[in-house]
């Protein structure tokens, strides 16, 4: 054995998290549903590879202060850079300029998958994590192009519905970055050299529900001092800048803005879908961070209150969120090619989820363990026979692999929550028999027996079977406990 000094130390790099068994069928039941909503509207199912040409991703990520620009790089043999995604929709626009004479247009699908940003990570905010996308790419401009933004806001409140959430639960807000631009160009930010400071009054217009107008006033100008003491630069605007944005977030109105005419189309288009119930609403502090965005955009908020790192009462907040991106494919192929999307936080969904008691934890019934009380061939055979029958018959069975003995093996069943084990020794195999003794009724029983004399001397919740009946006998342990589970749920 390695030395103490020489011995490699286990440890999880930063920003990443291990998945276990429970989470990960909650998560397959929650995007089954999703996927089903996708596939109710017409979508179909598409995968890109987790690494992508590094220029074929673009500069798009608005969290600038990052080497590689907030992506995971390394440079292939043939000395070409190349990134792990750090989202679907980038991936997306490569295939379909790469097949674009190929897919009928417009192209509805939808992904699911892992993405990474290279982020200085911190409480809930993780460098891997998994999204779950819907996009349409080739709508004609004009109105055709909106009703798909307005089909995507409308798919996006039924997936919300699909997985558990209420409605008056959430809201879909929909605002257009044409109209943002308009107010950015108003104030005297146009042009690649304003690009930092037109970030910067997004980040303070998104600020609105957490901060309140004085807040975003505050980050508009010279910045905000928060209560713990730390101090966010602001936009350094002007008092007449500050003014018009601030006017612009009450009112929502820019004057001959094209993006203003296509928010009251979409309006009319939710309206007549009977979505504009309180599902979907236009909102003119919806930002989106993600500088590829050139039309409507569009959020996901959760509207109910959980308690945040410090113990305070806050709003959920958003869960998903897209918009038009016109450029993206438009890159590849040099002329315009109209797109637009939504992307699902899945683990935020999941949260989300958790917090209102929603998330459905799968009824995954754990494995029937097969004791080995003899380890000789011709013994070892028989209960993999055993096992093999169980299996056959859609039991869930394993037999103990491990060179422990009976209590340890016992105590085994119990770590892997086994609802009953299967136990034959020389004595029973001669009889052709087997002993079962059902884990989940005799730890009720054990629970009620003082005595560890008594408590050897009933065997609780075992019984004997033969053993060309095993299958049936473990049948009528699991139905009798499921029937009790489902009796006191």
């Amino acid at each position: 054995m390695a030395d103490n000094a020489d011995r490699m130390k286990a440890r999880l790099p930063r920003g990443f998290v291990d998945r276990h068994a429970a989470d990960i069928r909650a998560v397959d039941a929650m995007t089954a549903k999703i996927r089903a909503v996708y596939e109710l509207y017409g979508f179909e199912p598409i995968e890109q590879p987790m690494v992508e040409y590094t220029d074929a991703l673009g500069k798009f990520l608005p969290d600038q202060d990052r080497p590689n620009e907030g992506v995971f790089s390394f440079q292939d043999d043939d000395e070409q850079w190349l990134s792990l995604r750090y989202d679907l929709t980038a991936p997306l626009a490569r295939f379909v300029a790469e097949n674009f004479e190929t897919l009928p247009k417009p192209y509805r699908s939808y992904r699911q998958g892992w993405v990474f940003r290279n982020e200085k990570p911190g409480p809930g905010r993780f460098r891997q994590f998994m999204q779950f996308d819907a996009d349409i790419v080739g709508t004609p401009d004009g109105v055709r192009g909106v009703a798909a933004d307005a089909e995507m806001a409308m798919m996006m409140a039924d997936t919300l519905e699909a997985v558990g959430i209420r409605r008056g639960d959430y809201v879909i807000r929909v605002n257009n970055r044409k109209v943002l631009d308009g107010v950015l160009e108003a104030i005297g930010l146009g042009g690649d050299e304003n690009a930092g400071r037109r970030l910067a009054v997004l980040r303070a217009i998104d600020k609105l529900d957490k901060f309140g107008p004085q807040g975003v006033r505050l980050l508009l100008g010279k910045g905000r001092l928060d209560e713990s003491g730390d101090f966010t630069k602001g936009a350094e605007l002007d008092e007449a800048g500050i003014a018009t944005v601030l006017n612009y977030i009450e009112t929502g109105e820019v004057a001959d803005n094209e993006g203003v005419e296509e928010l009251s189309q979409i309006r009319a288009l939710v309206a007549a879908a009977g979505y504009d119930d309180g599902r979907i609403k236009i909102d003119p502090s919806v930002v989106r961070g993600l500088e590829y965005y050139t039309g409507p955009v569009y959020e996901a908020e959760l509207l109910f209150e959980v308690p945040n790192e410090k113990g305070e009462i806050v709003r959920f907040g958003s869960v998903a969120g897209g918009g038009r991106y016109d450029g993206l494919v438009s890159r590849f192929r040099g002329e315009p090619v109209p797109a637009t999307g939504f992307s699902i936080g899945v683990s935020r969904l999941t949260a989300a989820l958790r917090n209102l008691g929603k998330l459905e934890d799968a009824q995954v019934v754990a494995p029937v363990v097969v004791l080995v009380m003899d380890r000789d061939t011709g013994s070892l055979g028989r209960y993999q026979k055993m096992v093999s029958a169980l299996r056959r018959a859609g039991i869930r069975a394993e037999m103990y692999l491990g060179g422990a003995g009976m209590k340890a093996q016992m105590k085994y069943a119990d770590r892997r929550g086994s609802p009953c084990v299967v136990i034959q020794g020389g004595d029973e195999r001669e009889k052709g028999e087997v002993q079962i003794k059902d884990l989940v009724e005799g730890a009720r029983l054990s629970a009620e027996i003082e005595d560890n004399a008594t408590w050897r001397e009933s065997r609780p919740a075992q019984f004997t079977a033969r053993e060309d009946g095993l299958v049936e006998a473990v049948r009528q342990v699991l139905d009798a406990q499921a029937a009790e589970k489902s009796r006191t749920a």
